[in-house]
């Protein structure tokens, strides 16, 4: 697909996603080794996921560790849109955030836009309930410090979010949405005004303890146009403008076109998948960089820049550089089949997997612990 019909906004992507093209569309910042040796500088390691560019561009964080090393520590906050069941692709921005709350020692403030997903989608509101629930079982099993993380639900936590939003709204234009999103006329005022929900977040311990505290969001990349439609507000409001850490999309599983989707069963690989059904999806839909036969691949080798099966490895499920670049070279040589590579990532899904389906057992308990009360 020509990368003139990649589409990128907060509720679609499609296509060839150029970053590159994006930095520049977006107004972001490429995450260079200046930032990522500050990043290591204060966690005492790199996280791969960063190492490897997966996380490649941001707003602000050379600003953000100017601050942490004044002694300004900065709070954590992402989130999830709980409009279906959560696959891998999902799990890599909150991974991340996890790793930097182990490392240094944030608060973590995770938002469930729970009115985005019934504002945007046609799904109940009972649905989108049922949803948030079993989203923040998978959220929880990832082993977030219960004592600083804090789940808010949009509808459930009003009267904490609303007060600031209306601010926020207040200041942000029909025409500045409009140009953003790409929105027409006909779009109901929920979604025109959905931006200052999310906005909110990024104050709220400020709002709380009465004094500006920086604010760091780990998000991929789709999810920027929000905060640059209210980057300008948050000071006209007297607070700090959020740092921003962006990340890359986990490809479906059809090709790397695009990324994977909640909505669409045989793209995606689910935290709730079996054994068996991990197999079954890796094995015959996971696109391949191989040759149409195995003497062809055994001459030729195959290309894993293109493979699915390599590129979930890089991104997810291989942290060892010197391992994946074994895997890599033996690929592309064709010393190793496609077929063995899709083994070695079935192998690595289903033991995370079984790990990750007793800790989202295990949460059903801690539900009430991690929402915020405010």
């Amino acid at each position: 697909m020509p990368k003139e019909s990649a589409k990128v906004t907060p509720w679609e992507v499609s296509g060839r996603v150029d970053y590159e093209r994006l930095i520049k569309q977006f107004g972001v910042s490429r995450l260079d080794d200046k930032i990522i040796e500050k990043i290591g500088k204060h966690a005492k390691e790199v996280h791969f996921m960063i190492k490897r560019k997966i996380f490649f561009a941001h707003r602000d964080l050379k600003w953000l560790f100017d601050e942490y090393e004044k002694g300004n520590k900065f709070f954590l906050y992402t989130g999830r849109g709980p409009s279906g069941k959560v696959h891998l692709g999902h799990l890599g921005t909150w991974i991340l955030t996890k790793w930097l709350q182990d490392r240094f020692n944030a608060e973590l403030w995770f938002q469930f836009t729970d009115d985005e997903k019934f504002l945007f989608n046609d799904k109940p509101y009972e649905e989108i309930q049922r949803w948030t629930y079993e989203n923040m079982l998978d959220v929880i099993a990832l082993g977030f410090d219960q004592k600083k993380t804090h789940f808010i639900i949009d509808t459930k936590h009003a009267n904490l979010l609303y007060p600031e939003a209306i601010r926020f709204a207040k200041k942000i234009s029909f025409s500045t949405v409009k140009a953003a999103f790409g929105f027409t006329n006909d779009r109901n005022i929920g979604e025109i005004f959905y931006t200052s929900m999310q906005a909110v977040p990024a104050i709220i311990p400020s709002v709380l303890r009465k004094r500006n505290i920086p604010c760091l969001i780990p998000l991929a990349i789709d999810q920027d146009p929000h905060f640059r439609v209210a980057r300008d507000v948050y000071p006209k409001l007297g607070y700090y403008k959020p740092a921003i850490i962006h990340g890359r999309f986990l490809p479906p599983l059809q090709g790397i076109d695009g990324k994977m989707s909640s909505s669409e069963e045989l793209t995606a690989i689910y935290t709730t998948d079996s054994p068996k059904e991990v197999e079954r999806k890796i094995k015959k839909y996971a696109f391949s960089g191989g040759q149409a036969t195995i003497e062809e691949h055994r001459k030729k080798g195959g290309n894993p820049d293109i493979d699915v099966s390599f590129q979930y490895l890089r991104m997810f499920f291989e942290p060892d550089d010197r391992k994946l670049e074994q895997i890599y070279n033996d690929y592309k040589s064709g010393k190793m089949l496609t077929s063995e590579l899709k083994e070695i990532l079935v192998g690595k899904i289903n033991s995370f997997l079984k790990e990750h389906q007793k800790k989202r057992e295990k949460a059903r308990k801690q539900v009430d612990k991690f929402l915020f009360k405010s």
